[in-house]
């Protein structure tokens, strides 16, 4: 008899499938948003010496919130909410702001927006003719 505490993936995804190259780009935002967010708490001087002028610690806690918010997100989207995408969108307008604040010139502000635009590219990418964009709930 089988155990119904046990569930399969099929089963825990009700059917839903992703690419493989979503899932790789999910656990790469995951690793990069969790190192940004440990450098921003614990090398505060590696990123003052790449800035116009030197941040305070109460920013760098913020980017280092922002970081953790992002793998939160990004584990969000892998389990199939897309709140987490909105998410992504929210705090890539919040560290847009952070980095006006900062100093940093409109255009390397304006990169961060462009990783929405990849990630909603990426959600696009179909499995089984069904992106992963159209599998969010």
């Amino acid at each position: 008899m089988e155990n119904p505490t046990e569930t399969t993936d099929e089963t825990a995804n009700n059917g839903k499938k992703r690419h493989g190259c979503v899932t790789a780009w999910l656990i790469f935002m995951i690793i990069g948003n969790s190192l940004a967010a440990l450098i921003y708490l614990f090398d505060g001087d590696f990123i003052n010496k790449s800035l116009p002028r030197p941040i305070s610690t109460t920013t760098l806690i913020l980017l280092t919130i922002i970081g953790i918010a992002n793998v939160m997100f990004a584990i969000l989207l892998l389990r199939w909410n897309k709140s987490g995408f909105w998410g992504f969108v929210m705090s890539a307008i919040a560290a847009l702001i952070v980095n006006l604040r900062v100093g940093l010139g409109i255009g390397q502000c304006l990169l961060g927006l462009a990783g929405i635009g990849i990630l909603y590219a990426v959600l696009q990418i179909k499995q089984d003719d069904i992106s992963a964009w159209d599998n969010l709930e």
